[in-house]
């Protein structure tokens, strides 16, 4: 047997979310479904993390078992051409079979993605998110400042998060703003549902001026999802990039 990794990107926007679910175009069933074309084996695909419907991905990785002679490498071009063109193959190589693409990470980095202007641009409406209120960068990231570190994200989760443990580490979350496009980028040991998404709603708050930069840490303390600013739509959110060595910060 071997273990094939791949680095794969998509438009989340047509997926009912990553995970295989019955009678839904997701990300992980025509994944195994063309794997199976390909190889003739049932495979199952194993990602470093789920991502909800509508949301995308530049770096998910995954990976899967297989008994094919097809050398690892020569997925990515031969994946290419059997995909739909919104899920691509980036790389592909046989790893080490204790190689897991959720269990050995070390740490995962999401952005989202805000288009302020008051014309929204047409062929990025997909992956922003379209809001035409003037945001403070600064402020944002005051706010964000006090996200770094281990926390109880209890405020800052869906109240349908199962994850009995909610505490999590973010080792940084930073605010970048160009031409009107505001982005959040942060990076972390693991996210709880919608954890990212309430994230930027809150900031967005802060940025606005409706809420208190300063006011975060008696948020993530009060463990009260009503605390928290809205769930931010999904297309403004991708996961960026998945890592398995430590983060330097």
């Amino acid at each position: 047997m071997k273990n094939i990794q791949l680095i794969i990107s998509y438009d989340g926007t047509d997926y009912a979310g990553y995970q295989r679910q019955p009678e839904q175009r997701t990300v992980q069933g025509t994944l195994e479904e063309t794997l199976k074309r390909l190889t003739g084996e049932e495979i199952h695909i194993h990602g470093s993390g789920r991502t909800d419907a509508g949301v995308h991905a530049w770096g998910q990785v995954c990976h899967f078992e297989t008994a094919s002679p097809i050398p690892g490498e020569k997925y990515t071009y031969i994946l290419r051409k059997m995909l739909p063109r919104d899920l691509i193959v980036r790389s592909s190589q046989e790893v080490s079979m204790d190689f897991h693409s959720r269990k050995s990470a070390h740490w995962k980095t999401y952005r989202y993605s805000i288009d302020t202007n008051r014309v929204p641009n047409v062929f990025a409406r997909r992956f922003q998110t379209h809001d035409p209120r003037s945001l403070d960068p600064i402020l944002m990231q005051e706010a964000a400042n006090y996200l770094v570190g281990t926390h109880v994200f209890t405020s800052l989760c869906s109240t349908k998060t199962v994850a009995p443990d909610h505490q999590r580490t973010i080792y940084r979350c930073m605010i970048h703003e160009d031409q009107g496009i505001v982005s959040i980028e942060v990076s972390g040991s693991g996210f709880l549902y919608n954890m990212v998404r309430i994230i930027a709603g809150t900031l967005v708050e802060v940025g606005r001026g409706e809420r208190d930069p300063h006011s975060i840490p008696a948020l993530l303390s009060a463990c009260d999802r009503r605390l928290a600013g809205p769930t931010y739509p999904p297309e403004g959110l991708a996961l960026i990039e998945v890592g398995y060595e430590p983060l330097e910060v």
